[in-house]
């Protein structure tokens, strides 16, 4: 193990040079956080608990800060590494900005949607750990998010082969795994949240709210909330998701899907949809290039070398091809000789038979 770890840091440390500021520094923050974790509990002061985020104590700054507080070493492994697949994969696409736009929106919602979790656990047991005891951090809220968004940008990719899984079930898979965990009381309660409503909040965002260059959001069907479960149950999901979807348009949280019409196309009238990105576009065109292409290798390979069947009808075929002009002779002879006629009728016969075959 120990002759991997040197290996393992130099990728790392390679790969985090590539990367841009915002990485570097939220990096560099949670590894100088764990370090003074040491000699302070900065858990308890820069993490979210649910009884001093609401009123009358309002630690409002704990939201800001409770995804880059770590207390165990692979957590802080589990941190770095989420950052940096974030930096390597998700920035080329949105760029430096609207990655920090993304985390932050994230860890946000993560704290607020987790306290107010606990506090309606809390009124509904009475029990005062739900609101002093419980304490939100880590990264496993972002983690959630940039799930969501790979599942948006590369969800057809292959993440194993054995067995097979694909980058749109990761999501739900990591959170049925957390759920199972939860329940045999291997992990803490807060993970679970964190990472339930990392994945919640990123999704409602990507949907319906990040800009783009065509609009805002991403209202395509492979993005659907629906999407994320079981195809049996996708029918039911989708019903629920467009009952609250349909509340949400009414009291103007979300809006309402629209439409736009290019009447002034040449060839046809085309539709599209807002929050469409062209990036996005680009990349869907180049997966359909290289699939037809390799269909076509592996079609053209199979045609490479023709059988004997073929090679006896080319031959069968050219030795039949000096009669054709002699029956085009015989035919401008029939006039001349009755007998060459009634031979050249059959002909003729035979050759006006074949078009209806």
């Amino acid at each position: 193990m120990n002759r991997y770890l040197p290996v393992a840091r130099q990728h790392f440390l390679a790969v985090l040079a590539s990367t841009s500021v915002v990485v570097k520094s939220i990096c560099a923050t949670v590894i100088l956080l764990y370090l003074l974790s040491f000699a302070v509990d900065t858990v308890f002061g820069l993490g979210v608990t649910p009884g001093y985020l609401f009123p009358p104590n309002f630690w409002i700054w704990t939201l800001a800060t409770h995804s880059v507080v770590e207390k165990h070493v692979w957590d802080v492994g589990v941190s770095l590494a989420t950052v940096v697949l974030a930096g390597r994969l998700l920035e080329p696409l949105w760029g430096a900005l609207e990655l920090l736009i993304f985390f932050a929106v994230v860890n946000i919602s993560v704290g607020l949607l987790g306290a107010f979790a606990y506090f309606l656990t809390y009124v509904g047991s009475f029990n005062l750990l739900y609101l002093f005891t419980v304490r939100i951090h880590g990264m496993l809220g972002f983690l959630g998010g940039v799930l969501v968004a790979l599942k948006q940008t590369m969800g057809d990719s292959t993440v194993l082969k054995v067995p097979q899984v694909r980058m749109k079930v990761v999501p739900m898979l990591l959170l049925l795994i957390l759920a199972v965990l939860r329940l045999t009381t291997l992990i803490e309660s807060n993970l679970l949240a964190s990472y339930g409503f990392g994945v919640l909040s990123s999704w409602i965002y990507l949907r319906f709210y990040q800009r783009h260059s065509r609009g805002r959001g991403d209202m395509s069907d492979h993005f659907a909330f629906a999407t994320f479960f079981p195809e049996i149950l996708q029918p039911v999901i989708g019903l629920v998701a467009n009952l609250v979807h349909g509340i949400l348009v009414k009291v103007k949280v979300c809006r309402k899907t629209v439409k736009r019409y290019d009447v002034g196309a040449p060839s046809s009238i085309t539709i599209s949809l807002p929050g469409t990105d062209p990036q996005d576009a680009e990349r869907r065109r180049q997966l359909a290039l290289k699939a037809l292409n390799e269909r076509l290798k592996r079609v053209e390979d199979q045609s490479a070398w023709p059988s004997m069947e073929d090679n006896e009808d080319e031959g069968s075929a050219k030795a039949d091809s000096p009669l054709l002009p002699e029956k085009s002779q015989s035919s401008r002879d029939a006039s001349a000789a009755g007998k060459g006629a009634s031979q050249e009728s059959s002909l003729i016969t035979f050759e006006d038979a074949s078009p209806q075959l």
